[in-house]
């Protein structure tokens, strides 16, 4: 099963201002966590042997932070020096570290806990059921977003992820996927969104999905971010 993951922390968290003006998003901190922190021990609990985090913004923060603080993984730490590369092009340029196997990829603005461990279990075994997939999201409802505002990016049909109908796209990315090195293969850009990927995907109609259902609690702006903290959540 899959022993490797990769946390996007390279960002630089425009949405939160003035919150990272001088400290990056990842070690922002929600209830007794920072959500950089909160990631690497929500995959400790998965059992993830290996993370990968990619930083550019405030680099030596994190940098620093990862040094200090010990978890139960090896961790790799990939530096964007010149310029960020994008969602994609983070993964793309950090692709080394693994192999030909499949890896998990981790937001850290999404408030991971114990109970997303049964969901992301049913991904894992949804995405090697199938030989074909190389590519599979974790999906929730927007109605269970604790952001009413965010909207939808894709629909959900017998587990292949749509587009077809943009005025009503009932569901939200979590923040959580798993992908084969393989999709990569070809690409020619070294700046790119994994949007680019997921939309050539949708295509093909090879793009697939699996629905949380736990309520989605996802650092999105300075407002909830701010509601979130007020909340005092114990994350466990």
């Amino acid at each position: 099963m899959i022993k490797k993951a990769m946390i996007l922390a390279a960002g630089f968290g425009k949405r939160i201002l003035p919150l990272t003006l001088k400290c990056p998003k990842p070690l922002l901190k929600i209830g007794n966590e920072t959500l950089l922190s909160n990631s690497l021990k929500f995959l400790e609990l998965f059992g993830i042997k290996q993370a990968v985090i990619n930083v550019h913004y405030l680099k030596s923060q994190i940098v620093d932070y990862l040094n200090k603080k010990k978890f139960d993984l090896t961790i790799n730490i990939v530096e964007e020096k010149n310029k960020i590369l994008d969602t994609g092009g983070g993964v793309l340029n950090a692709i080394k570290y693994f192999s030909n196997e499949p890896f998990l990829i981790l937001n850290p603005d999404t408030i991971w806990n114990s109970f997303y461990l049964k969901e992301i279990e049913l991904l894992e075994n949804n995405f090697f059921k199938d030989k074909k997939i190389k590519c599979m999201l974790l999906l929730a409802d927007k109605q269970k977003s604790f952001d009413k505002f965010l909207k939808g990016n894709f629909n959900l049909e017998n587990n292949l992820i749509k587009k077809n109908n943009e005025k009503d796209l009932k569901y939200i990315f979590t923040g959580l996927q798993i992908i084969k090195p393989e999709i990569f293969l070809n690409l020619k850009a070294d700046v790119f969104p994994m949007n680019d990927i997921w939309d050539d995907l949708i295509k093909k109609n090879e793009l697939y999905g699996s629905k949380s259902n736990l309520d989605f609690l996802h650092v999105t702006s300075f407002k909830i971010y701010k509601k979130l903290f007020e909340k005092k959540l114990i994350i466990k």
